[in-house]
């Protein structure tokens, strides 16, 4: 099983873990990278790199909550500099799930396309009164 990492600006890959436990109960294959106002570049790959080194022979997936945000640009170095780690970005509850639906039953993970799906404009879905 995998390690999923999520990172944030601030602390909303910690209450997104929260959130994700209500459903799933506590979730030890999922850590919380969170890239505080007071902390550089150092600080954060610090924390990864004692992630990375708390799970030595486990695969490591990252969502981030922003493409082009600090921590995404962050991992996105390392898995350019030859980092095993698969880097996903646009972090949501529905692909938080998806993955760990794909952990417990064996099937593909479909992280983008049922993060997208999880988007709907709820008005256009309720019937007019």
């Amino acid at each position: 099983m995998s390690v999923l990492i999520l990172s944030s600006h601030g602390r909303f890959c910690e209450s997104l873990k929260e959130s994700v436990e209500m459903i799933f109960g506590p979730q030890e294959k999922i850590v919380t990278l969170p890239f505080l106002e007071e902390e550089g570049e150092a600080e954060f790959l610090a924390k990864f790199e004692a992630i990375k080194n708390a799970h030595p022979e486990e695969e490591l997936v990252a969502f981030a909550d922003l493409f082009g945000g600090t921590p995404c640009n962050q991992l996105s170095k390392l898995v350019m500099t030859g980092e095993s780690l698969s880097l996903y970005s646009g972090m949501n509850m529905p692909m938080v799930i998806s993955f760990l639906n794909a952990q417990l039953t064996g099937q593909d993970f479909n992280g983008v396309t049922d993060a997208q799906d999880g988007i709907k404009f709820v008005n256009d879905l309720l019937p007019k009164l």
